[in-house]
Protein backbone atom coordinates (compact mmCIF):
# COMPACT_ATOMS: atom_id res chain seq x y z
CA UNK A 1 0.00 0.00 0.00
CA UNK A 2 2.80 2.42 0.72
CA UNK A 3 4.82 1.69 -2.37
CA UNK A 4 4.57 3.97 -5.37
CA UNK A 5 4.21 0.90 -7.52
CA UNK A 6 1.12 -0.20 -5.64
CA UNK A 7 -0.35 3.28 -5.90
CA UNK A 8 0.23 3.31 -9.63
CA UNK A 9 -1.68 0.09 -10.30
CA UNK A 10 -4.93 0.50 -12.26
CA UNK A 11 -7.89 0.62 -9.89
CA UNK A 12 -11.43 -0.57 -10.55
CA UNK A 13 -13.84 2.30 -10.84
CA UNK A 14 -17.40 2.65 -9.63
CA UNK A 15 -19.79 5.33 -10.83
CA UNK A 16 -20.96 6.36 -7.37
CA UNK A 17 -20.77 5.51 -3.69
CA UNK A 18 -22.93 2.38 -4.01
CA UNK A 19 -20.05 -0.07 -3.63
CA UNK A 20 -18.80 1.84 -0.59
CA UNK A 21 -22.23 1.64 1.05
CA UNK A 22 -22.46 -2.08 0.29
CA UNK A 23 -19.09 -2.70 1.88
CA UNK A 24 -20.03 -0.70 4.98
CA UNK A 25 -23.14 -2.84 5.41
CA UNK A 26 -20.98 -5.99 5.62
CA UNK A 27 -19.02 -4.75 8.63
CA UNK A 28 -20.57 -5.50 12.01
CA UNK A 29 -19.86 -3.59 15.18
CA UNK A 30 -21.37 -1.15 17.68
CA UNK A 31 -23.53 1.26 15.71
CA UNK A 32 -22.95 5.03 15.95
CA UNK A 33 -25.24 7.26 17.97
CA UNK A 34 -25.83 9.48 14.96
CA UNK A 35 -24.47 10.53 11.59
CA UNK A 36 -23.79 14.04 10.27
CA UNK A 37 -23.04 15.18 6.73
CA UNK A 38 -19.85 17.26 6.79
CA UNK A 39 -19.37 17.79 3.08
CA UNK A 40 -20.81 17.20 -0.37
CA UNK A 41 -18.47 16.15 -3.18
CA UNK A 42 -20.41 16.15 -6.41
CA UNK A 43 -23.49 14.03 -5.76
CA UNK A 44 -21.87 12.26 -2.79
CA UNK A 45 -22.76 13.26 0.76
CA UNK A 46 -19.89 12.44 3.10
CA UNK A 47 -20.75 11.61 6.69
CA UNK A 48 -19.26 11.60 10.15
CA UNK A 49 -20.33 8.61 12.25
CA UNK A 50 -20.53 9.68 15.88
CA UNK A 51 -20.45 7.68 19.12
CA UNK A 52 -21.57 9.75 22.14
CA UNK A 53 -21.16 8.89 25.83
CA UNK A 54 -24.13 8.08 28.04
CA UNK A 55 -25.41 11.28 29.59
CA UNK A 56 -23.94 13.42 26.80
CA UNK A 57 -25.09 17.05 26.72
CA UNK A 58 -24.39 19.78 24.17
CA UNK A 59 -22.93 21.99 26.90
CA UNK A 60 -20.28 19.38 27.69
CA UNK A 61 -16.69 20.12 26.80
CA UNK A 62 -15.41 16.60 26.37
CA UNK A 63 -12.31 15.28 24.69
CA UNK A 64 -12.86 13.76 21.25
CA UNK A 65 -11.12 11.54 18.74
CA UNK A 66 -11.58 11.47 14.97
CA UNK A 67 -10.81 8.13 13.28
CA UNK A 68 -9.99 7.37 9.62
CA UNK A 69 -10.40 3.82 8.30
CA UNK A 70 -7.84 1.97 6.20
CA UNK A 71 -8.22 0.12 2.91
CA UNK A 72 -5.45 1.40 0.68
CA UNK A 73 -7.46 4.56 -0.07
CA UNK A 74 -9.55 2.28 -2.32
CA UNK A 75 -12.05 0.73 0.08
CA UNK A 76 -13.01 0.47 3.74
CA UNK A 77 -15.72 1.72 6.07
CA UNK A 78 -16.17 4.10 9.03
CA UNK A 79 -17.18 0.98 10.97
CA UNK A 80 -13.53 -0.12 11.01
CA UNK A 81 -13.00 1.71 14.33
CA UNK A 82 -16.50 1.12 15.70
CA UNK A 83 -15.32 -1.04 18.61
CA UNK A 84 -12.65 1.44 19.69
CA UNK A 85 -15.12 4.31 19.27
CA UNK A 86 -17.78 2.63 21.40
CA UNK A 87 -15.28 1.83 24.16
CA UNK A 88 -13.90 5.37 24.24
CA UNK A 89 -17.45 6.72 24.36
CA UNK A 90 -18.10 4.53 27.42
CA UNK A 91 -15.15 6.30 29.07
CA UNK A 92 -16.55 9.74 28.30
CA UNK A 93 -15.09 10.76 24.95
CA UNK A 94 -16.97 11.69 21.80
CA UNK A 95 -15.64 9.36 19.10
CA UNK A 96 -16.07 10.11 15.42
CA UNK A 97 -15.30 8.04 12.33
CA UNK A 98 -14.95 9.65 8.91
CA UNK A 99 -16.41 8.61 5.59
CA UNK A 100 -14.20 9.90 2.77
CA UNK A 101 -14.08 9.45 -0.98
CA UNK A 102 -12.29 6.36 -2.24
CA UNK A 103 -9.98 5.95 -5.21
CA UNK A 104 -12.15 3.07 -6.44
CA UNK A 105 -14.69 5.77 -7.31
CA UNK A 106 -14.40 7.44 -10.68
CA UNK A 107 -11.94 10.32 -10.78
CA UNK A 108 -10.97 10.17 -7.10
CA UNK A 109 -7.28 10.47 -6.20
CA UNK A 110 -5.29 10.19 -2.96
CA UNK A 111 -5.15 14.02 -2.68
CA UNK A 112 -8.97 13.97 -2.72
CA UNK A 113 -8.90 11.58 0.24
CA UNK A 114 -6.54 13.98 2.02
CA UNK A 115 -8.82 16.94 1.28
CA UNK A 116 -11.80 15.07 2.73
CA UNK A 117 -9.83 14.09 5.83
CA UNK A 118 -8.89 17.70 6.47
CA UNK A 119 -12.42 18.95 5.71
CA UNK A 120 -13.86 16.48 8.21
CA UNK A 121 -11.51 17.53 10.99
CA UNK A 122 -12.26 21.20 10.33
CA UNK A 123 -15.99 20.46 10.50
CA UNK A 124 -15.58 18.75 13.87
CA UNK A 125 -13.52 21.59 15.31
CA UNK A 126 -15.84 24.31 13.99
CA UNK A 127 -18.89 22.43 15.35
CA UNK A 128 -17.35 21.68 18.74
CA UNK A 129 -20.14 23.40 20.66
CA UNK A 130 -22.80 21.40 18.82
CA UNK A 131 -20.86 18.19 19.45
CA UNK A 132 -20.30 18.90 23.14
CA UNK A 133 -16.51 18.82 22.85
CA UNK A 134 -13.57 21.06 23.66
CA UNK A 135 -12.07 22.30 20.35
CA UNK A 136 -8.58 22.17 21.87
CA UNK A 137 -8.96 18.50 22.89
CA UNK A 138 -9.53 16.68 19.62
CA UNK A 139 -7.23 13.77 18.82
CA UNK A 140 -7.08 11.94 15.51
CA UNK A 141 -6.28 8.36 14.64
CA UNK A 142 -6.37 5.83 11.87
CA UNK A 143 -5.11 2.55 10.51
CA UNK A 144 -2.98 1.98 7.40
CA UNK A 145 -4.23 4.46 4.76
CA UNK A 146 -6.35 5.95 7.53
CA UNK A 147 -3.19 6.41 9.59
CA UNK A 148 -1.80 8.29 6.60
CA UNK A 149 -4.85 10.55 6.52
CA UNK A 150 -4.65 11.23 10.26
CA UNK A 151 -0.97 12.17 9.90
CA UNK A 152 -1.75 14.55 7.03
CA UNK A 153 -3.72 16.69 9.46
CA UNK A 154 -0.43 17.74 11.05
CA UNK A 155 1.76 17.79 7.95
CA UNK A 156 0.08 18.57 4.61
CA UNK A 157 -0.84 22.20 5.06
CA UNK A 158 -1.02 22.88 1.32
CA UNK A 159 -3.54 20.15 0.42
CA UNK A 160 -7.00 21.57 1.07
CA UNK A 161 -10.48 21.67 -0.39
CA UNK A 162 -11.05 25.03 -2.06
CA UNK A 163 -14.28 25.43 -0.06
CA UNK A 164 -12.65 24.89 3.35
CA UNK A 165 -12.24 27.67 5.89
CA UNK A 166 -8.46 27.60 6.19
CA UNK A 167 -8.58 29.65 9.39
CA UNK A 168 -9.76 26.47 11.17
CA UNK A 169 -6.68 24.46 12.18
CA UNK A 170 -6.43 20.78 11.34
CA UNK A 171 -3.71 20.12 13.91
CA UNK A 172 -4.90 17.42 16.34
CA UNK A 173 -4.12 17.49 20.05
CA UNK A 174 -2.63 13.99 19.67
CA UNK A 175 -2.32 11.18 17.13
CA UNK A 176 -3.09 7.46 17.46
CA UNK A 177 -1.58 5.71 14.43
CA UNK A 178 -2.01 2.01 13.64
CA UNK A 179 0.37 0.53 11.02
CA UNK A 180 0.23 3.92 9.26
CA UNK A 181 1.43 4.75 5.76
CA UNK A 182 3.39 7.79 6.88
CA UNK A 183 6.31 7.57 4.46
CA UNK A 184 5.30 6.75 0.90
CA UNK A 185 8.05 4.46 -0.26
CA UNK A 186 9.64 4.21 -3.71
CA UNK A 187 11.90 1.18 -3.17
CA UNK A 188 9.68 -0.97 -5.42
CA UNK A 189 8.88 1.83 -7.84
CA UNK A 190 10.42 0.34 -10.97
CA UNK A 191 7.37 1.13 -13.09
CA UNK A 192 6.60 4.58 -11.71
CA UNK A 193 7.43 7.76 -13.58
CA UNK A 194 9.21 10.72 -12.04
CA UNK A 195 5.95 12.64 -12.29
CA UNK A 196 4.10 9.98 -10.31
CA UNK A 197 6.83 9.96 -7.68
CA UNK A 198 6.57 13.73 -7.35
CA UNK A 199 2.80 13.46 -6.93
CA UNK A 200 3.19 10.92 -4.14
CA UNK A 201 5.82 12.99 -2.36
CA UNK A 202 3.27 15.79 -2.13
CA UNK A 203 1.04 13.56 0.01
CA UNK A 204 3.77 11.76 2.01
CA UNK A 205 3.57 12.96 5.65
CA UNK A 206 7.20 12.09 6.41
CA UNK A 207 8.41 14.48 3.72
CA UNK A 208 6.43 17.37 5.23
CA UNK A 209 7.22 16.93 8.92
CA UNK A 210 7.94 20.09 10.88
CA UNK A 211 8.38 21.25 14.45
CA UNK A 212 5.26 21.31 16.60
CA UNK A 213 4.04 17.82 15.65
CA UNK A 214 1.31 16.57 18.03
CA UNK A 215 2.22 13.93 20.64
CA UNK A 216 1.93 10.59 18.84
CA UNK A 217 1.73 6.89 19.56
CA UNK A 218 2.30 4.38 16.75
CA UNK A 219 1.30 0.71 16.86
CA UNK A 220 3.10 -1.53 14.38
CA UNK A 221 3.86 -5.19 13.79
CA UNK A 222 7.45 -6.00 12.88
CA UNK A 223 6.24 -8.62 10.35
CA UNK A 224 4.17 -6.07 8.42
CA UNK A 225 4.84 -6.59 4.69
CA UNK A 226 2.36 -3.92 3.61
CA UNK A 227 3.79 -0.97 5.52
CA UNK A 228 7.49 -1.73 6.13
CA UNK A 229 8.42 -1.02 9.73
CA UNK A 230 11.50 0.99 8.78
CA UNK A 231 9.29 3.64 7.13
CA UNK A 232 7.38 4.10 10.38
CA UNK A 233 10.55 4.10 12.46
CA UNK A 234 11.97 6.81 10.21
CA UNK A 235 8.84 8.91 10.81
CA UNK A 236 9.06 8.48 14.59
CA UNK A 237 12.77 9.35 14.59
CA UNK A 238 12.21 12.52 12.58
CA UNK A 239 9.39 13.66 14.86
CA UNK A 240 11.78 13.31 17.80
CA UNK A 241 14.58 15.11 15.93
CA UNK A 242 12.18 18.03 15.46
CA UNK A 243 11.51 18.15 19.20
CA UNK A 244 8.27 16.19 19.30
CA UNK A 245 7.07 13.11 21.15
CA UNK A 246 6.48 9.86 19.26
CA UNK A 247 6.09 6.54 21.07
CA UNK A 248 6.60 3.34 19.05
CA UNK A 249 4.74 0.24 20.25
CA UNK A 250 6.15 -2.65 18.20
CA UNK A 251 4.42 -6.03 18.27
CA UNK A 252 6.87 -8.88 17.49
CA UNK A 253 5.77 -11.27 14.76
CA UNK A 254 2.56 -9.42 13.93
CA UNK A 255 1.49 -8.45 10.43
CA UNK A 256 -0.59 -5.69 8.89
CA UNK A 257 -3.90 -4.93 10.61
CA UNK A 258 -2.99 -6.96 13.69
CA UNK A 259 -4.43 -4.30 16.02
CA UNK A 260 -7.99 -5.29 15.16
CA UNK A 261 -7.40 -8.93 16.09
CA UNK A 262 -7.26 -10.32 19.61
CA UNK A 263 -5.26 -10.27 21.77
CA UNK A 264 -3.73 -7.19 20.13
CA UNK A 265 -7.07 -5.36 19.93
CA UNK A 266 -7.42 -5.25 23.71
CA UNK A 267 -3.74 -4.44 24.27
CA UNK A 268 -3.65 -1.57 21.77
CA UNK A 269 -6.94 -0.18 23.06
CA UNK A 270 -5.65 -0.17 26.65
CA UNK A 271 -2.44 1.58 25.60
CA UNK A 272 -4.44 4.07 23.54
CA UNK A 273 -6.59 4.87 26.57
CA UNK A 274 -3.49 5.39 28.74
CA UNK A 275 -1.96 7.63 26.09
CA UNK A 276 -5.12 9.75 25.78
CA UNK A 277 -5.20 10.12 29.56
CA UNK A 278 -1.56 11.21 29.58
CA UNK A 279 -2.42 13.91 27.06
CA UNK A 280 -5.34 15.17 29.17
CA UNK A 281 -7.90 14.19 26.54
CA UNK A 282 -9.59 11.51 28.63
CA UNK A 283 -10.37 11.72 32.33
CA UNK A 284 -8.27 9.70 34.75
CA UNK A 285 -9.84 6.63 36.31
Amino acid sequence: MVSAQDSAKPKPKSNNAKSQAQQQAKIQGPQPTEKKVYKEAGDTKLELWIWKPEGWKAEDKRGAVVFYHGGGWRNGSPMAFSRQSAELAKLGMVAISVQYRLTSQSGVTIPDCVKDARSAFRWVRSHATELGIDPTKIAAGGGSAGGHLAATLATLDEVNDAKDDLSVSTKPAALLLFNPAVKLDFRRATEVTATKQEELLKVSPYHHLKAGHPPTIIFHGDADNTVPIDTVQAYAAKVKELGGTCVMEVSPGDSHGYFNREPAYTKTLEKSISFLREQGLLAKE
